[in-house]
């Protein structure tokens, strides 16, 4: 009946003998075989393949006959009926649980084994089978306990009263729904608060739930004449076996917050509730998320798992068990501690990474670039070949067995189940895959080829400090110019209180950067000023272990930073005070290329959208880093010449633009939730606005510039109630609003503010109304505005708002610019204004010059032109149009109202010395250019005030 033709001929002995076996079982208890083709067809390969399948239809041959009658052989998805199969189960005692769990689970064994040999099932199938078994067999047994616990004691309650239930949590391949054919299944056990029953004894909560668990582990683990249920390892626990065996959730945060190793922290990426109280496993992976996954990027996780790794490594080596395809090199845990080792570093700040299946997180490495797209597709190729060896070695006798066979029928047996001709052709492709994961593990944790290599150059220098002349020689050697500088300046760093400080960790970080960072710096031409930059830099970092992680493991961002730091002393002083933006000097491409608005709109509503709304903290926190990490992409691009002035001060205003226009939006919804909104408003009709002046408003921010704003609204009804529970008047509401906003954005937190707001510039300044009403503003600018008032509204321009509060308001703008004015008054009075602001502000002497106050700087062209604007706009209101000096002044050009060379002139002189600005502020200089300096332009734009404004 059974043809052995598709099997190779050395294994018909095996084959013969195992269905010979099973045929005598059959005839012995007088039962029948189906004429089912698919079964008959693949019975030979999987009897073949799989001795524990054999030897259990031999013993139960029912057990066949029944998967086979009742369909669920070729069922892909019986998964969600093993709860009810096991319900119909009646028992009276232990001893029968015991008996009918192993026989449930040979039977589900042999079922699920059969079809990933015959080829039936996919990995996913069998993976989600063997966890769903698991945690089926689990809850079964714990429903029985805690049944038979509670009638003999009482219930345990929380303390609101209601009941408490045992919390099981499942770890590694348990918790992530990825259980091996024959992996045991390691658990944690937790309940909620402690107690005391109402027994005779009053039985502790504590001592309760142990009980509970002994037995549980004792009816799953324990090896009868019928097997197990499942291998039950509960030696993850907090301090191991010397530990309790239950806690509660109190003693388990304490325990992670101040005691847990490393490695701990890794075995929770994958914990789930796998059985028991499902309200109590929801609360305790809240409760452990915060140690899993740290809100700063934690680079550090790739050394922990390199060295867990190397101690793996060394003893399977010492075991010669190299041939492991879990641990060995190549295996699966390679492939594991990738993914891990980013989701430990990334997952507290991107939520998608806190996904416990690793298929899931191979492939979001690759959609998120933090490894290649090719490197994450064979990644996943790779762990699911892995997976269906490890399956194939362990459904051969349901045994915990990763390595590969010695003997050559057993290896030709697991080549013949993978669907090769032999083992040479298996092991081939086997090397193959296990080389490219390997590959891949080196290149992501910079794995060395030895172990034993000597110390480098730069090492030498670093660690031999104490021994001046071979340092000296050292430092010449590698080619420095002037040694006994650098030599001096390392020493100093290193015998400062703050490295000295450091701790063990810390410690063996540095040891590893400084002696990269002097190979680099070798190359640079002012190695020695970098070097101070970057020793300072440090000393801020050194209690902040993680950023010096970053930097060990990432080459890349190490010159990264070299390079900047030594184009500009503005770029160290930024990453010192915003640490956190380390990460960016990981990626040249985001680095150089600062966003477009709608891609920072994205990123921002990205970065806020899984924060509640009633945090405001973390409102505050996210719009900081936001605009942190922008600004530095900016300067970045900047001192490297990617982009030109104009679009750096673009880019500015744009990171400014879409934080004013988030922070609007979070102010209002905080203020709906609380009070409710104005009647006939809504998110999109706020009737509410606010308005940029200066560099802002003329879209010419620099790197420090503060935001000269006014706030307004459009309601007609002051008194008008806001429909929420806690009713406010309209008025209230947009003054709380205004209030809120600025909040917001000037709020002193350790990340700095987001902006510090100067609203100076509403009516009456700072005895003024935060919130100014629209009417009330057209009112005010046309009869008590002073004419610098005139002059600023000149860059007047709408930030943010609704579209309808924006048309009012541009149409009062050209209204007031459209003004009748004096000429001959208004350059008086413009005049009047330049000198005071000279008086004042401008420090120029005989050596330096002040690019923006200094004659013929660059408030001497912002006033011709707001002059200009203000004397011209009522016969050419085309001046109205644009808030930017340098499209009105071409727009001066087109009306001919200033010939094109004054124009031209004007331009250029704006565009040289707000550039010079800039380059001086990354390099933390003042606004100044020597006397004999720009004397042309300078001149040129001086000559032309002359002749337009006296």
């Amino acid at each position: 009946m059974f043809s052995l033709d598709n099997i190779p001929p050395q294994l018909h002995d095996t084959a013969n003998m195992h269905i010979e076996h099973f045929n005598d079982s059959l005839a012995r208890l007088e039962l029948d075989f189906p004429e089912n083709l698919q079964v008959i067809s693949t019975l030979p390969k999987v009897f073949c393949c799989s001795e524990f399948v054999a030897q259990t239809c031999k013993r139960q041959p029912q057990f066949m006959l029944d998967l086979i009658n009742s369909g669920d052989l070729f069922s892909a998805d019986v998964r969600g009926s093993y709860k009810s199969q096991l319900s119909i189960y009646t028992f009276q005692n232990e001893a029968e649980l015991m008996k009918i769990l192993r026989q449930f689970r040979n039977q589900q064994m042999l079922r699920i084994a059969w079809r990933d040999l015959a080829g039936w099932s996919e990995l996913d199938e069998t993976l989600s089978d063997l966890t769903t078994l698991a945690e089926s067999c689990i809850q079964f047994t714990l429903d029985y306990l805690y049944q038979q616990a509670c009638n003999r004691r009482g219930i345990p309650v929380l303390f609101d009263g209601t009941e408490q239930g045992l919390v099981i949590l499942g770890m590694g391949k348990l918790g992530a729904w990825e259980l091996n054919y024959s992996s045991d299944i390691d658990l944690i056990f937790a309940y909620q608060q402690d107690g005391v029953l109402t027994d005779r004894k009053e039985t502790s909560y504590g001592e309760f739930f142990s009980r509970i668990c002994r037995q549980l582990v004792k009816i799953l683990d324990e090896i009868t004449a019928d097997g197990f249920v499942f291998r039950t390892d509960i030696r993850l626990r907090p301090f191991g076996d010397s530990g309790p065996v239950i806690m509660t959730f109190d003693g388990l945060e304490n325990y992670y917050q101040t005691q847990a190793r490393e490695w701990e922290r890794y075995a929770m990426v994958k914990v789930r509730a796998v059985a028991g109280d499902t309200r109590g496993g929801e609360k305790f992976m809240e409760l452990i998320k915060p140690f899993v996954y740290r809100r700063y990027l934690d680079y550090g996780a790739f050394e922990e798992l390199r060295s867990l790794k190397q101690q793996i490594t060394q003893e399977l080596q010492r075991k010669d068990r190299m041939d492991n395809v879990k641990l060995g090199p190549g295996g699966i845990r390679e492939i594991e501690f990738i993914g891990q080792a980013f989701q430990l570093i990334r997952g507290g700040q991107d939520v998608a990474l806190q996904e416990r299946r690793i298929q899931h997180i191979l492939v979001l490495l690759g959609e998120k670039e933090l490894i290649s797209a090719e490197d994450s597709q064979q990644l996943l190729s790779s762990y699911r070949f892995l997976r269906r060896v490890e399956n194939h070695i362990q459904e051969f006798q349901d045994r915990q067995a990763h390595d590969l066979p010695k003997s050559e029928r057993d290896q030709t047996i697991l080549a013949f189940s993978l669907g090769y001709e032999g083992w040479d052709s298996f092991k081939a492709a086997l090397d193959q895959v296990r080389m490219q994961v390997h590959n891949v593990f080196k290149e992501v944790f910079s794995m060395p080829d030895s172990a034993a290599q000597s110390p480098s150059t730069s090492t030498e220098i670093w660690m031999g400090l104490d021994h001046e002349d071979s340092s000296l020689n050292r430092l010449a050697k590698l080619g420095y110019r002037k040694p006994e500088q650098i030599y001096s300046l390392l020493n100093q760093f290193k015998n400062t209180s703050a490295i000295k400080r450091l701790t063990s960790k810390g410690a063996s970080n540095l040891d590893k950067l400084v002696p990269k960072m002097i190979d680099m710096l070798a190359k640079e031409k002012n190695a020695y000023v970098t070097l101070q930059r970057l020793s300072a830099l440090f000393e801020n970092l050194a209690g902040r272990n993680v950023y010096l992680a970053l930097l060990v493991e990432n080459e890349k961002a190490l010159q990264q930073l070299i390079t900047l730091a030594s184009a500009s002393p503005w770029i160290s002083k930024y990453l010192s005070t915003y640490p956190a933006l380390f990460d960016e000097l990981l990626d040249t491409r985001s680095l150089y290329e600062p966003l477009d608005k709608v891609a920072l709109q994205q990123q921002l509503a990205q970065l806020i959208e899984n924060i509640e709304l009633a945090d405001t903290e973390q409102m505050m926190i996210a719009l900081r880093k936001f605009k942190h990490i922008n600004v530095l992409r900016v300067a970045a691009a900047d001192i490297m010449g990617a982009v030109p002035l104009m679009v750096v001060s673009d880019y500015l205003s744009y990171i400014a633009e879409v934080i004013l226009e988030q922070a609007v939006k979070i102010a209002w919804h905080i203020l709906a939730e609380k009070h409710g909104i104005p009647p006939d408003t809504s998110d999109e009709k706020m009737r509410f606005g606010i308005l940029g002046f200066g560099k802002l408003g003329g879209i010419e921010l620099s790197y420090s510039s503060d935001l000269d704003l006014i706030f307004i609204y459009d309601y007609p009804d002051s008194y008008a109630l806001t429909d929420g529970g806690k009713k406010i008047t309209s008025a209230q509401f947009y003054a709380t609003l205004g209030q809120r906003i600025r909040s917001l954005l000037n709020t002193q937190m350790l990340s700095g503010m987001a902006y510090e707001i100067d609203m100076r510039l509403r009516p009456n300044g700072d005895s003024g109304l935060l919130v100014s009403d629209l009417n009330s503003y057209e009112n005010y600018l046309k009869d008590q505005a002073w004419t610098w008032e005139h002059q600023a509204l000149v860059r007047g321009r709408f930030i943010t708002g609704d579209k309808e509060t924006q048309t009012k308001y541009e149409a009062i703008r050209h209204r007031i610019l459209c003004l009748t004015r004096n000429e001959a008054e208004l350059k008086q009075k413009v005049c009047e204004m330049r000198e005071k602001m000279r008086e004042t502000l401008d420090k120029s002497d005989k050596q330096s010059f002040s690019l923006k106050q200094g004659i013929g700087g660059i408030t001497d062209i912002e006033f011709i032109v707001q002059f200009c604007v203000l004397a011209w706009a009522e016969k050419s209101p085309s001046l109205t149009t644009y808030t930017d000096n340098m499209r009105l002044l071409d727009t001066l050009a087109e009306q001919k109202l200033l010939s094109q060379e004054y124009v031209s002139a004007l331009k250029q002189a704006y565009c040289i010395f707000r550039d010079r600005g800039h380059k001086e502020a990354l390099q933390e200089n003042k606004a100044f250019a020597a006397q004999d300096e720009l004397v042309e332009i300078r001149q040129q734009v001086a000559d032309i005030w002359q002749v337009l404004m006296t």
